[in-house]
């Protein structure tokens, strides 16, 4: 059962900070759910938003401004952390992109990671309708839905990571949490993935800003774009001048 712990109220609605046992984790976790001012009236479809490298379920709920439209649209937000924390293993806090806030929303094989399972905790224990992320959280999004056609109504990113197994962000994180196994790789890779999808045509958006300092290197969306081909109904838009920051989310 979850225990409330912070409420503020924000454009008519109320931002509520919550911590729970997970189950699947084996350890207290938080996350923070945004509540529009029609959910006082009826139910109100929900928005998963899965968060980049370093951060924790405050981020887009502090600096985003998000809630602003989520009231308009009668949308309530949830945002999951990025990761267990405070497990006690070696190495977890050395490294902004491996460990504590870097969880890549995979199921770790490596024994050492065994309770690092964010796609599980994502995606059995947090029911959702749709999703969207932002960087290591983009990926989440993509590769949650293409690992679970029809499961989720939308699927946005801002700024994935579409090819993990072939950029540095990725390749860190995947040989510390499943090993040398480029199969397994796959399984958590979005390009790997759409190569060999053949569920329904899903609709997904990626915004990704021209003035991104990471876009070169570690996101490359037009290698997903490539992969996809006819597969997907995928928008990408470039905006221009963006960069990777909370400026963009915005």
């Amino acid at each position: 059962m979850a225990s409330q712990v912070q409420c503020n109220k924000l454009f008519g609605g109320f931002v509520n900070k919550f911590t729970h046992e997970s189950k699947v984790l084996g350890c207290k976790m938080t996350f923070s759910v945004y509540l529009p001012p029609a959910a006082t009236q009826k139910a109100v479809p929900v928005v998963y938003y899965l968060s980049g490298l370093t951060c924790t379920d405050d981020n887009v709920m502090q600096k985003s401004g998000a809630q602003r439209k989520a009231a308009e649209l009668g949308l309530a937000l949830v945002a999951p952390d990025t990761s267990p924390r405070g497990l006690g293993i070696p190495g977890e806090d050395d490294a902004y992109d491996f460990g504590t806030g870097a969880g890549f929303y995979l199921n770790a094989t490596q024994e050492q990671w065994k309770r690092y399972r964010m796609y599980d905790y994502v995606l059995q224990e947090l029911p959702q309708s749709s999703i969207m992320g932002h960087s290591m959280g983009g990926h989440g999004a993509l590769i949650m839905a293409l690992k679970n056609p029809g499961s989720f109504r939308s699927v946005s990113a801002f700024a994935p990571i579409v090819n993990p197994s072939a950029v540095p962000w990725g390749q860190k994180a995947f040989k510390g949490y499943l090993g040398d196994d480029k199969e397994a790789w796959a399984q958590y890779d979005a390009t790997e993935l759409v190569k060999d999808y053949s569920g329904r045509k899903q609709a997904i958006l990626i915004d990704q800003g021209t003035g991104d300092d990471f876009l070169n290197k570690q996101l490359q969306p037009e290698v997903f774009q490539e992969a996809a081909g006819d597969k997907l109904a995928l928008e990408l838009r470039m905006q221009e001048g963006y960069d990777h920051s909370y400026y963009t989310i915005a």
